[in-house]
């Protein structure tokens, strides 16, 4: 009980500060601008406030309403895949050049590897003639309908900074994610459901964390909430045993009227977002299990997507990313693990390990995009594919002994993405490496320049899209990125 006392005391003290005082006298402003800014709460007795959610308009015309985008996590090996290399064959088995090893670091690779030929074989495929392999038959009959960038690099070759990088635009923690600064630029067009919501399937989460769809500096009510396609969608979403649904709204009114007494003593945006959090909170207790519930999807759907309802799977979250988008939900960011193919083991070869991940991938990518398609959202949901960075054309050699199994290290020179949908000119093929797929040597493109783009799609010009932290006025990109106009429609 002295404890509580003295914690109270305390408390009370820092409020009288004189800096407490002059920060007060900061946000004095900005708190009747919040008053504006947050949504109606769930009863007439409640607080009133502006949702942070609530739909936005972009600055700019945009041609993509929403976002799904389909991480592998682990990096897919892009010379399997889409990178045909015809001379990397030919050279297969060779020792590796020096030119190709002199002052570069790898994560494993030791000594002087031998070159590896692609271990796929490939085709032109669609009107668009882009190469694509055998391991993705499904994703090739949709070859017209999608953009490659080929020259894709990045500057991180560990599997958890290279993430954060893609999705936050740093390799260190603490930024927000790309999904965040989404909801917080254009909030949700539905107020019952998260503006960034987060689909993970191949057992692991992401080597980035949580700090993937994190909200770093932004308020927290625009990081991505993690939904699950098996059991409960969300973890404790359902009221505790003994609690009615009554009990419950009156619970969370009683706090946040508690929390709005706070914000008004204190003017501290972040108790805005706990107001919002929690009546998002209440709201999903109603409408995510509706949205996440794929049974009732129809016959044909499941079998165009493979989908298994009540298993977690890449297939179902396809599926449901579809439902989400389709009710209104910004951001959908699928992480499917599992693809980090260095040979170490037959699981992680890129002839077995890699042609398996492929077959769990394939069919619901294509049935995604022929599902958007259908129902007329393509033209205003991007979609983006691709991992944290590419695969050597060396065969992975670990600590300079040969393995037994077919791999690639890890790779920042070169790797592909490739989008399709909105804002996006369907059939483009950007960028282009050497004979050996080592470097790029036009239309090089990096991570910023991904996610200057993206925004771009949303109608966001990525170098005045900021938010005031610590003195300084951040974005997504940072100080990088250029938008690739070549694939822009």
């Amino acid at each position: 009980m002295n404890k509580l006392l003295e914690e109270a005391i305390q408390r009370e003290a820092q409020l009288a500060t004189r800096r407490h005082f002059l920060s007060s006298l900061g946000t004095g402003i900005g708190s009747l601008a919040l008053g504006s800014f947050l949504s109606n709460c769930s009863s007439k007795d409640s607080v009133s406030f502006e949702s942070p959610l609530a739909a936005k308009s972009s600055p700019k015309l945009r041609k993509a309403k929403s976002v799904i985008f389909l991480h592998m996590a682990g990096a897919p090996s892009q010379l399997e895949l889409f990178d045909y290399k015809p001379s990397l064959a030919k050279f297969d088995g060779k020792e590796c050049p020096q030119e190709l090893l002199a002052g570069k670091k790898f994560a494993f690779i030791r000594g002087v590897p031998n070159l590896l030929g692609p271990k796929a074989n490939f085709k032109q495929r669609g009107q668009s003639g882009h190469w694509i392999s055998d391991y993705l038959p499904h994703l090739a009959s949709q070859a017209d309908r999608v953009s490659f960038l080929k020259g894709m690099y990045t500057d991180q070759f560990n599997h958890a900074p290279a993430q954060l990088l893609m999705h936050t635009g740093s390799a260190r923690l603490g930024r927000p994610s790309m999904g965040s600064w989404v909801s917080y630029g254009l909030g949700t067009e539905n107020q019952n459901l998260p503006g960034f919501v987060v689909l993970a399937s191949g057992g692991k989460n992401p080597d980035a964390g949580k700090s993937a769809w994190g909200s770093g500096f932004l308020p927290s009510i625009y990081q991505g909430v993690q939904c699950r396609s098996e059991g409960e969608p969300i973890l404790f979403i359902q009221n505790p045993k003994g609690m009615s649904t009554d009990i419950r709204k009156a619970s969370i009114e009683a706090i946040n009227k508690i929390n709005q007494e706070t914000y008004e003593e204190i003017g501290d945006p972040e108790t805005v977002a706990r107001i919002a959090q929690y009546e998002m909170a209440y709201k999903m207790q109603s409408s995510v299990p509706e949205v996440m519930d794929i049974n009732k999807e129809p016959a044909y759907i499941h079998e165009m997507y493979g989908t298994e309802p009540g298993k977690e799977s890449f297939a179902n979250n396809c599926l449901l990313a579809r439902k989400l988008v389709e009710k209104g939900v910004r951001f959908v960011q699928l992480f499917d693990w599992g693809w980090d193919t260095h040979g170490t083991g037959l699981d992680g070869s890129v002839d077995y390990g890699l042609h398996q991940k492929c077959r769990q991938i394939d069919q619901a990518t294509t049935a995604l995009l022929v599902d958007l398609e259908q129902r007329g959202l393509l033209d205003e949901t991007l979609v983006v594919w691709g991992g944290e960075f590419g695969r050597t054309p060396m065969q992975e050699n670990r600590e300079g002994k040969k393995l037994a199994y077919f791999g690639r290290d890890h790779h920042t020179e070169a790797f592909t993405m490739w989008l399709a949908g909105g804002g996006i000119k369907p059939g483009i093929s950007h960028g282009e490496t050497d004979d050996l797929g080592y470097s790029t040597i036009s239309g090089k493109t990096s991570v910023y320049d991904l996610q200057a783009t993206i925004l771009q799609c949303l109608g966001f010009n990525h170098e005045e899209f900021t938010y005031p932290f610590q003195g300084r006025n951040f974005r997504l990109t940072d100080v990088f990125g250029q938008v690739i106009d070549p694939i822009l429609a």
